[in-house]
């Protein structure tokens, strides 16, 4: 821990420049207790780690302190020093008597409250949403910091993403869902954006690192860049992870398989227009070509141009799948108010501007043409290069 109190009350913060011969004189005067349990706590200045306060053996708290990190205290430590440089407001161990909660650091940022923890080790999801909870219930904004040592990148823009990892996305004003990481030892933001799921681990993503020094707390809340996947990239992904899937099903995968033979399709000649990445994938665990054939074959495969389709009847197949279990939404504690469902809205918006449908109204689309399954891998390359043609060019119009 960083923080103690003096016998006398003072505060002592070490996320301030201490020098040691400072602290040294101070500890030769001085008892320190933890601002929360009231018990003694001694002043560690050693030369391999960060000056810290430390409880007795034997003591209880009902704050873990003990067993931090270097990087943990190196790294809440660089972020309460940033925030300060920025004459931000700011509070390191800030403990919350009412719920009986210790952010690594309280600031307040525009009219806000924000509760900043910096997670080095792993989480339980109960225990990370309960605390997210707690800070919403109770006027704060929750920024979930993770350490950088937590990122694995596989290849360029492809990232390994897990359930703790996808607990840190939060979103910007404008919508944009990214996941914000720290590492002490470069002193480097990273920002994970443009988040595009193709498996349930796997995901497209760009990765930014930014230098703590030059940066301010605005583009870290509110990073304003798009970086989707190119097609190209996305359909050799997208391909080489079907084919692994196909060849090696769970028992669980089985229907589903049974269910697209039994809709005359083939994983190995899907229409292009399936298993398209959108910005709101994420917010669903299943991967997207599976919950894109299942929009296909509840509502699509039986279209025809001039056929209506209303948002009503799309809403009702995609709370079947999932009542049935056959698509999983992910858990997502900072994101209380967005809808799983918009991924599903963005596909059809993607299917317009490539002609497929034409929306009459904000609750009905209409056919505009059938989507054609390949009958054949010759088929299927040639209503690539014809999609990929006509992909480029709506890009270029937006």
């Amino acid at each position: 821990m960083l923080t103690a109190l003096t016998k006398t009350g003072k505060k002592i913060c070490l996320g301030f420049d201490y020098r040691k011969e400072t602290l040294m004189s101070l500890r030769s005067k001085e008892e320190f207790v933890c601002p929360i349990c009231r018990e003694t706590v001694l002043l560690k200045l050693g030369d391999q780690r960060i000056f810290h306060f430390a409880h007795k053996q034997g003591t209880q708290c009902r704050e873990f302190f003990e067993n931090e990190s270097f990087e943990h205290l190196a790294g809440k430590r660089q972020l309460f020093q940033w925030l300060v440089k920025q004459n931000i407001p700011s509070v390191l161990e800030y403990y919350d008597r009412n719920i009986q909660q210790r952010p690594d650091i309280m600031f307040k940022y525009k009219g806000q409250k924000f509760a900043l923890e910096y997670q080095c080790s792993s989480l339980p999801d109960k225990v990370f949403r309960k605390r997210t909870i707690a800070y919403l219930e109770n006027g704060y904004t929750p920024f979930w910091v993770l350490s950088s040592s937590h990122l694995h990148q596989k290849r360029k823009n492809l990232i390994t993403l897990s359930n703790f990892h996808y607990s840190f996305l939060r979103p910007s004003s404008s919508g944009r869902l990214y996941i914000p990481a720290y590492g002490p030892e470069k002193q480097l933001f990273q920002l994970v954006e443009s988040i595009s799921p193709i498996s349930i681990k796997n995901s497209f993503a760009h990765v930014s690192s930014l230098p703590i020094q030059t940066l301010a707390l605005d583009s870290i809340l509110e990073p304003n860049h798009d970086y989707p996947p190119t097609l190209v990239s996305w359909n050799r992904e997208m391909e080489r992870y079907i084919f692994n899937w196909a060849l090696h099903p769970s028992a669980g995968d089985r229907p589903f398989l049974q269910e697209v033979y039994n809709q005359g399709l083939n994983l190995f000649l899907l229409p292009p227009e399936i298993g398209l990445p959108v910005a709101h994938s994420v917010l669903i665990q299943t991967p997207p070509f599976i919950w894109q054939i299942y929009l296909f074959v509840d509502i699509l495969v039986n279209k025809n141009p001039q056929d209506r389709i209303s948002l009503k009847e799309i809403y009702a197949s995609f709370q079947k799948r999932i009542y049935k279990k056959q698509l999983t939404i992910r858990n997502y504690p900072q994101l209380d108010h967005v809808n799983p469902f918009s991924a599903i809205i963005e596909y059809l918006e993607l299917l317009e501007k490539l002609n497929l449908l034409n929306r009459r109204d904000d609750k009905i689309f209409e056919v505009q043409r059938k989507i054609l399954i390949p009958q054949t891998n010759r088929e299927r390359d040639e209503a690539k290069q014809v999609f990929l043609a006509q992909y480029d060019k709506m890009l270029a119009k937006s």
